[in-house]
């Protein structure tokens, strides 16, 4: 049962082309499926989050990540009765526009990109359901509902706002440019991708060796819950333990985003969905789980995101991005005919990388260039 300020499917904005309902799904579980079922979702699994697909079998991909985002968010949605389905399809779209090699790739194409527009992944995400699928005789993209793309542009400039609001004039731009906040279940997915991202890039880098769960003891979060496991099971030991303090510690966040966001909405009392809109933020930790939060991205930042290792990886990928770039741009590499044929060879270009997995950008880099990644 949803209550009154939840997006609720019957009250939609619609969709920018017109569409008969579906008869057994509501605009929201229609949104979700299609996502589902589209090509950039599945590429999704070949797709980086920390460590580049080649790396390990196991490590998160893009694609699980947007799952145990999709997870997190709907466990956190059915204590506050917002709307399951619209938190999914946010969920599960919210990297569609993702680079191969995580965003070491975004950066390396948004600097190939500085003098034609740019390049921000979020934004990337809009284009491919608003433009790059091909998949309907009607129109270009997935003719998803506001609601949902709204959530997928969770960043945005005021120059891209502007340049969304003349082409759509009350659309998904407008709230950067009015400083607006979007849907609660808008709010709640971007909140759930943090918390994901945080748990599963601990257990990726003590897979990878790169991190010891000795050294997690600085950080308040995990500590907490690692000791609450042994006091419990004296005898847990290695990925248990850390399975087990992972586990624990990502309850204690969703628990807290749902109490911080329960007295949050108490204290504001929206009437609507559109109150919600003129408030400031409401989907939030409490001010302890903010910090402790706070603390475990700094920590992750500092010892893993910027380990030698990954550095290394980090650089070899966005010079593999500037190189394809540049060929592509050059003519040096042919692009596919339906990219050539499209009058910005420059944007064109950032798409079609844009849309290439880690192994097929590989593959394309050592095809071009004759340098193997294996060296």
């Amino acid at each position: 049962m949803t209550v009154p300020y939840a997006s609720h499917p019957a009250r939609s904005r619609g969709r920018r082309h017109p569409e008969p309902p579906a008869p057994t799904r509501d605009d929201f579980q229609r949104d979700r499926d299609r996502i589902v079922h589209s090509t950039a979702f599945r590429r999704l699994v070949y797709k980086t989050q920390v460590f580049l697909n080649h790396e390990g079998d196991l490590f998160r991909t893009r694609l699980t990540h947007s799952l145990e985002v999709a997870q997190l968010a709907r466990s956190i949605a059915r204590p506050l009765g917002l709307n399951e389905d619209l938190v999914e399809a946010i969920a599960l779209a919210h990297d569609l526009g993702h680079t191969p090699f995580g965003h070491a790739g975004q950066d390396a194409l948004d600097g190939c990109m500085a003098d034609h527009g740019g390049f921000e992944h979020n934004l990337q995400s809009l284009r491919v359901v608003d433009a790059l699928e091909h998949r309907y005789p009607d129109f270009d993209g997935l003719n998803l509902s506001f609601e949902t793309r709204e959530g997928i542009l969770k960043h945005c400039s005021r120059a891209h706002a502007q340049a969304l609001e003349a082409r759509e004039p009350g659309g998904v731009g407008r709230r950067f440019l009015e400083r607006t906040q979007p849907s609660l279940e808008a709010q709640l997915t971007n909140l759930a991708d943090e918390i994901a991202y945080n748990a599963h890039d601990i257990d990726d880098g003590v897979r990878s060796g790169l991190l010891r769960m000795e050294a997690l003891a600085e950080v308040e979060l995990f500590e907490r819950h690692r000791r609450e496991a042994l006091r419990e099971h004296p005898r847990l030991a290695g990925r248990r333990l850390l399975y087990e303090a992972i586990r624990r510690m990502l309850s204690a966040q969703v628990y807290d985003v749902i109490d911080a966001t329960r007295e949050a909405l108490a204290q504001a009392a929206p009437a609507d969905e559109d109150a919600v809109r003129r408030l400031p933020p409401l989907v939030r930790f409490g001010e302890a789980m903010r910090a402790q939060s706070a603390q475990l991205k700094r920590f992750l930042f500092d010892n893993l995101y910027r380990h030698p290792q990954v550095m290394q990886t980090t650089g070899r990928a966005q010079q593999a991005v500037r190189e394809l770039f540049a060929a592509y741009v050059d003519g040096t590499a042919a692009l596919p005919d339906s990219f050539a044929a499209r009058p910005d060879r420059h944007r064109a270009v950032a798409d079609y990388i844009a849309g290439m997995t880690d192994r097929f950008a590989m593959r394309e880099h050592e095809r071009i260039t004759g340098v193997r990644w294996t060296d």
